[in-house]
């Protein structure tokens, strides 16, 4: 086969400790793994791949977005019909009562 040519790069030295850990791990060389690395970083699939899993996200979090916006719709629709169904029967108050409640009600609020 074709001589390997050897390179010299420098790593930060938490990717180092991540290399080294990994070539434990997995009984590979440090070199093996790293040209592995590059060829699939230089590989113009590589682009594709990321394009794809990207899309994948974004297409689930339309997902999850549009069920939030339904849910919120049903939620809006409750509430109103609670109000109403509230308002339908409830009597209203006479007047020197509904000022009253009108400045408790805001009272409390504050």
């Amino acid at each position: 086969g074709k001589k390997k040519v050897q390179i010299s790069v420098y790593l930060d030295p938490a990717v180092m400790a991540m290399l080294v850990d990994y070539a434990a791990r997995s009984d590979c060389s440090q070199s093996l793994i790293a040209e592995a690395a590059i060829a699939s970083f230089l590989s113009p699939d590589a682009d594709t791949q990321r394009e794809a899993a990207v899309s994948t996200r974004l297409d689930r979090s339309d997902r999850r977005l549009a069920r939030l916006e339904r849910d919120v719709g049903i939620s809006i629709e409750t509430l109103a019909v609670f109000i109403r169904f509230w308002l339908a029967t409830t009597p209203a108050l006479p007047e020197p009562m509904a000022q009253a409640a009108r400045a408790k009600a805001s009272e409390r609020y504050e």
